[in-house]
């Protein structure tokens, strides 16, 4: 499929998805929102992807919704946006049973924010900051905003993020949880490449099922949750990655796990 606004590229089982708007900051209009879903529809289907890379052109990585697409609206249709655009967009960075990762080149506020948290990993450019940026537009945090806050700040701090807004430096994002690696700008994709590469010479299958049971933990309680792992490693243990795995232990080599 042809891409006006982002950039696709698979190679060596890593999908390279970018936000490719830079003279707008990479902030989402419906045409951007469209062809990423339609990217993370078609990373998830296709078995050659192991891994995906999401990150963004030009000096940010998205400025969130580009609110000069609805310039001469009299009321913004904000429900319908979020409910036809980012709503399928994390629920597919999620759930897709595949590790995601985030290179954060720059600046994401917003619904950039928002989409960088929904990924798995994440890794940050220390220049790079994050903004929630709602409360300057007398908006709610959305696109799983709040969820997220929540479950790694606690209610205080989410609150704290909410009501203040304000700049997030990528130490202070570091230090609360919200990325796993700050580098320098210059090494930021580079360093999310070589975390790719890694994943997706695992047992992609397995990190699938992984994600699921981490997205399940969420609502489970602790008897449900033993119940979903038991299920799950099921699953796990009649893919041919676990029987590689036992093999090439006992044969005293590195597996060779093909997702499968």
């Amino acid at each position: 499929m042809a891409y006006e606004t982002i950039l696709y590229e698979l190679k060596d089982g890593v999908a390279m998805l970018t936000l490719n708007r830079p003279h707008k900051l990479n902030s989402f209009n419906d045409q951007m929102g469209g062809e990423v879903n339609a990217a993370l529809r078609d990373a998830a289907r296709d078995a050659a992807v192991r891994c995906l890379v999401l990150t963004g052109a030009g000096r940010a990585f998205s400025a969130g919704e580009d609110l000069s697409s609805h310039a001469g609206e009299a009321e913004l249709a904000l429900g319908a946006a979020l409910r036809g655009r980012y709503r399928p967009m994390i629920l597919a960075l999620r759930t897709m049973e595949k590790p995601v990762i985030a290179a954060i080149n720059g600046v994401a506020a917003g619904a950039g924010f928002a989409t960088a948290l929904a990924c798995d990993l994440k890794v940050m450019a220390a220049e790079a900051s994050f903004v929630p940026a709602f409360d300057k537009v007398a908006l709610v945090p959305d696109s799983g905003s709040t969820f997220h806050w929540l479950r790694q700040l606690g209610l205080s701090r989410a609150l704290e993020v909410a009501f203040f807004g304000g700049r997030i430096s990528a130490e202070q994002a570091l230090a609360w949880g919200f990325v796993n690696k700050v580098v320098p700008a210059a090494e930021v994709l580079t360093a999310a490449q070589q975390m790719a590469a890694t994943l997706a010479k695992g047992p992609t299958k397995a990190f699938g099922l992984v994600k699921r049971a981490m997205n399940a933990a969420f609502a489970n309680d602790l008897a449900a949750q033993l119940d979903y792992e038991a299920y799950l490693q099921e699953i796990a243990g009649r893919s041919h990655d676990h029987h590689e795995g036992v093999a090439a232990f006992f044969e005293k080599r590195e597996p060779k796990f093909r997702g499968e």
